[in-house]
């Protein structure tokens, strides 16, 4: 209902329009029944917030006019294939392999996933690596999580960016436990997700083992 609400505007209405193909500004207010100049603003404020590109020039009338195709990182957002397919592999190889082979699957997506982060030289103090652990997962997976020190630090999220997966396959929270083991760099990393209702993201990191 939402993604139907956020499309029921003009900026969502050429959206959808150009997940059919590229167009000229002139072809989507045609469609649109808009001017030509109403849809040249919004596209220029969508080619500047990574929505859509330029991709080529058509020939028109009088002079050429360039194509505009949405990105590819908003064609992945708007998929809807993502979360089922995922679901589906990860009960498929749930089935097929022992629970503890299901975790160490898990924590090796984790490893890999760390991999990939632009992390940079990670920071001397726990606090600081924590922080960056805390910002990474806001930055790259869309979460929302905030900092609790008391003996030791708590991020704990207002949701779970994940919510489709870990409510069904609790192993997916250890993926992620792993990828905050591998950015703040202490062993005393565990997770503490609450899976109930709407899923929450909760990881525990140890003070004593990683302070400097």
């Amino acid at each position: 209902m939402l993604k139907h609400q956020l499309l029921d505007t003009s900026r969502g209405r050429i959206v959808t329009l150009l997940q059919r193909g590229g167009l000229t500004a002139d072809e989507i207010a045609a469609q649109l029944a808009l001017t030509p100049n109403a849809v040249r603003a919004q596209l220029t404020a969508m080619q500047r917030d990574g929505v859509v590109e330029r991709t080529g020039r058509r020939p028109g009338t009088t002079r050429p006019s360039s194509v505009f195709e949405l990105t590819a990182e908003v064609e992945q957002l708007l998929s809807q294939a993502y979360v089922p397919f995922l679901t589906h592999l990860i009960q498929v190889f749930s089935n097929a392999l022992p629970p503890d082979d299901v975790d160490r699957l898990m924590r090796d997506v984790g490893q890999a996933f760390a991999r990939e982060l632009p992390m940079g030289r990670p920071p001397a103090s726990l606090a600081d690596r924590v922080a960056a652990a805390s910002e990474l997962l806001n930055t790259h997976l869309g979460a929302v999580t905030h900092i609790e020190h008391n003996g030791g630090y708590t991020i704990r999220g207002v949701g779970c960016p994940l919510a489709a997966l870990t409510g069904k396959h609790p192993a997916v929270c250890l993926a992620i436990e792993t990828l905050v083991r591998e950015i703040v760099g202490v062993d005393a990393v565990h997770e503490c997700c609450d899976r109930s209702g709407r899923p929450k993201c909760c990881f525990k990191i140890g003070e004593t083992t990683g302070t400097v």
